[in-house]
């Protein structure tokens, strides 16, 4: 297959992740890889993994959990899950949670790139199926909702991506500043609340609640409706 694609590896082991990463950057793809689930919400804005390599061992939030919500957040990505249990139950628990590909280790750098390559051909690469819901295509800043397309700032996509892909969809406001690269002081706050604002007033006006970007005090935000990235 001669796409290139996006990979996200979720892999705590420094070594191991190292070299996937150049494993996989060597077959020409453009590749990530982070150390935890929680490292997830802080992916450049302009990234949208085609395929997620996550292992399943993970400190916080662990592989399973992290799949679950890699899929409800987006449908169409493929999974990966990298891991040394061999048992059964452990395998369907994989599968369950959203798992494409199941892989135990130790894993040959070439059966890797091999189910890299034969997943890429069964999924979709494009953002063409619009969700029945609510889809955000950061790239063009655009929310897709029920009646009609939103446009947004380059500040109100990242902050709804990040507000997305965050566990429970919260992030406390020193994340989302560090997101939107404003200063974590209180000029910042002032800032992200104005943000948020006029990014729930502009929601508000394509029907969405006025509740459906929350500050929860003395914490941070939520997004408060199911949001796909697409």
């Amino acid at each position: 297959m001669n796409s290139i694609l996006k990979l996200l590896v979720v892999e705590d082991h420094h070594g191991l992740r190292e070299v996937t990463v150049e494993t996989l950057v060597d077959q020409g793809h453009q590749v990530i890889g982070v150390d935890c689930a929680e490292a997830v919400g802080e992916l450049p804005a302009d990234f949208t993994p085609d395929i997620a390599i996550v292992d399943l061992n993970l400190p916080g939030e662990d592989g399973l959990q992290l799949a679950a919500r890699l899929r409800q957040v987006q449908p169409g990505i493929g999974i990966i899950m990298v891991t040394a249990r061999h048992a059964l139950h452990e395998k369907l628990a994989g599968y369950e949670h959203g798992a494409d590909l199941y892989l135990t280790k130790p894993t040959a750098p070439e059966e890797l790139s091999a189910a890299v390559e034969a997943l890429a051909r069964r999924i979709k690469l494009t953002a063409t199926d619009r969700t029945s819901g609510y889809g955000l295509n950061v790239h063009e800043r655009i929310l897709h909702t029920p009646c009609g397309n939103v446009a947004l700032r380059s500040a109100e996509a990242n902050l709804l991506h990040s507000l997305a892909l965050a566990p429970d969809q919260t992030l406390e406001t020193w994340q989302l500043l560090e997101r939107l690269g404003k200063t974590v002081d209180e000029d910042g706050k002032a800032q992200l609340q104005v943000l948020a604002s006029r990014l729930r007033s502009k929601l508000a006006e394509h029907g969405l609640p006025d509740r459906c970007l929350r500050a929860e005090r003395n914490k941070g935000y939520r997004l408060g409706f199911p949001l796909q990235i697409v």
